[in-house]
């Protein structure tokens, strides 16, 4: 079986590169850091996407979305639908029928994109046939001349600049005792 059907669409089923030759597929480990592993977590749709695209990551379909604990089966139509967005447009349209000011204050840039509940299993399949036809990152702006990131640091201070600071300090404590 496999993750991307004949035309390059999502199925949510399981799909595993063939070795061809003498060389067989990437063989990599998922670390997950300190990121919490439970069940249906950000991470293991990471790892489905890595697997799907040809990686060899040692898995189990448990932890994907739609995988049934009690018949342990993987429902491919429920991951399907979490890999196209479906959970997230019904949350909107869940927040446009019950709560109309939620739903402007979530979904403000989506509003203001013209994009609506029904739009949004359209806008995935659009970006994810964006990313098979130029899988390379975007270029980085270029910095202006002279750009200097935002530094939080307070800039060293020399020993007499220290010297006088203490000194403030112990005139004002004086002060106030």
């Amino acid at each position: 079986s496999s993750g991307i059907n004949a035309e390059y669409g999502v199925d949510g089923e399981e799909y595993y590169v063939e070795k061809e030759g003498e060389r067989g597929a990437f063989y990599c480990v998922l670390d997950t850091g300190l990121s919490r592993t439970s069940s249906g977590a950000r991470i293991f749709g990471v790892l489905k996407g890595a697997v799907d695209g040809g990686l060899d990551i040692p898995h189990s379909s448990k932890r994907f979305p739609g995988y049934n604990t009690e018949t342990d089966e993987n429902n491919a139509a429920a991951h399907r639908a979490r890999i196209l967005g479906e959970h997230i447009s019904s949350y909107m349209q869940t927040l446009l029928d019950d709560d109309e000011d939620a739903y402007k204050r979530q979904f403000a840039t989506y509003k203001k994109e013209g994009i609506m509940p029904d739009m949004i299993e359209g806008m995935y399949t659009k970006a994810h046939a964006a990313i098979r036809a130029d899988p390379s990152p975007a270029a980085k702006k270029e910095k202006p001349e002279g750009y200097k990131p935002k530094s939080y640091r307070r800039p060293r201070m020399s020993i007499q600049q220290r010297k006088g600071r203490v000194a403030q300090q112990k005139a004002a404590f004086l002060a106030l005792h």
